[in-house]
């Protein structure tokens, strides 16, 4: 769980300025995406390593956005040996972790997947600030010499390119549908419309089942021929007020004003059957893709245009968690929001057990009586506790209730 015993000194890994440069680029829990999945292949071909990764780090955890190599998508922050990089921003070499006193007691060294070689460069912003890394990865000792860290650091600069273009595009390059900036900024107007008017504002997302398989099966060419095809097919079946875009890999979604959520159903079950039966030519047979959609309606108090996403997402799981190719409703949990949701990236610690144990988590909610978090895991952290933001110089007491494997929801008692 990454417990550690509270004391003066503790500081969390994280301060307020670099989250909020990270929180800039909106792309912790996006999909996968090709540039960035090119860089981490290319971390491995060109330094001959096992394990390609490109990777975020916010509060409590290091996020690979892209990784080839591990079948996992993040790590505690704790346990990550990127996590250096944050406060010496010199890439990181080690030939042989076991004789590195700072991760010889790792638990991916002394364990699975028994690391060895580690080398790391930062992704660092315009303005000076450290908020992910690239980093090479072997099961075997190696050398790097100063040819391979040049490597490594221009790998990082494309990432970090990579990441501005992607903050600063308005249309997809491959779909021509909204960005994910662009089509969250546009939402945005039309929510505090919405809101303004009292009028009805609902939200579909959504993501192609299985979507993986197509790139490993017929190749990433034509895993971008099914995306280009399906923006084409969504946008045709959408009125001409409806907002649509594309928020990350195989993930989009639609907006659609004056739309309460019986008719934002009917329009996401109309997407479902249209998508099921497309076919893409150029194979045999033909690609077909199914789609799994959550439907969420705006809570004119409580929601801004994040909250309304998280919700529709969160039904989005929903219907994959039910069998997928299919539409699901957003439900409310028995959490009330009397007051207005505010995004936030903030460094949190959950303290517990009489102040003796504490975690770190990623603050990504705040509103007058509660918030939600992210951890790295839930199992182990009990129903009461208290949650600090240090740079706030604040702390609550808090009750859990709503709980996921990595999030908690909680009220201020």
């Amino acid at each position: 769980m990454g417990q550690a015993l509270l004391n003066d000194e503790y500081e969390p890994a994280a301060d307020r300025q670099r989250l909020a440069a990270l929180d800039r680029y909106d792309v912790l829990d996006t999909g996968r995406e090709e540039a960035f999945d090119r860089i981490a292949r290319l971390i491995k071909l060109t330094l001959g390593v096992e394990v390609g990764i490109v990777s975020l780090m916010d509060a409590h955890r290091q996020w690979y956005k892209a990784v080839d190599g591990f079948s996992t998508d993040e790590v505690p922050l704790q346990s990550a040996f990127c996590r250096y990089l944050l406060a010496d921003p010199t890439p990181i070499v080690v030939p042989d972790a076991r004789l590195d006193d700072r991760f010889r007691d790792n638990p991916y060294v002394t364990g699975d997947p028994h690391v060895r070689f580690y080398a790391g460069a930062p992704l660092t912003t315009s303005d000076g600030f450290h908020i992910g890394s690239v980093c090479a990865i072997d099961s075997a000792t190696r050398h790097f010499g100063p040819r391979e860290r040049a490597i490594l650091t221009e790998l990082a600069h494309v990432a970090m390119n990579e990441l501005e273009l992607r903050r600063l595009a308005s249309t997809d390059a491959l779909t021509g549908v909204s960005s994910r900036r662009a089509f969250k900024d546009e939402a945005g107007k039309f929510v505090a419309l919405a809101r303004r008017h009292r009028s009805a504002l609902s939200c579909i997302a959504f993501d192609l089942d299985h979507f993986k398989s197509v790139n490993d099966t017929y190749g990433h060419a034509a895993g971008d021929q099914v995306l280009s095809a399906v923006s084409q097919l969504v946008t045709g079946q959408l009125r001409r007020t409806d907002l649509f875009g594309r928020l990350g890999g195989e993930e989009f979604a639609v907006l659609l004003p004056h739309t309460d959520q019986h008719r934002a159903h009917e329009a996401a079950e109309k997407l479902r059957t249209a998508i099921r039966t497309l076919k893409i030519p150029g194979s045999h047979p033909p690609i077909a893709v199914g789609v799994s959609l959550g439907v969420a309606t705006l809570d004119p108090v409580g929601d801004d245009i994040d909250s309304l996403l998280q919700k529709a997402d969160e039904a989005l799981y929903a219907a994959k968690r039910a069998g997928r190719n299919r539409s699901a409703l957003w439900q409310p949990s028995n959490t009330v929001m009397q007051t207005e949701r505010r995004r936030v990236l903030k460094a949190g610690r959950i303290i517990f057990m009489n102040r003796h144990a504490v975690t770190d988590c990623t603050v990504r909610s705040l509103w007058e009586n509660g918030a939600e978090l992210a951890l790295s895991s839930t199992l182990d952290i009990p129903d009461t506790f208290d949650l600090q933001i240090r740079s706030d110089g604040a702390e609550w007491p808090c009750q859990v209730t709503g709980r996921t494997e990595q999030r908690l929801i909680v009220s201020f008692t």
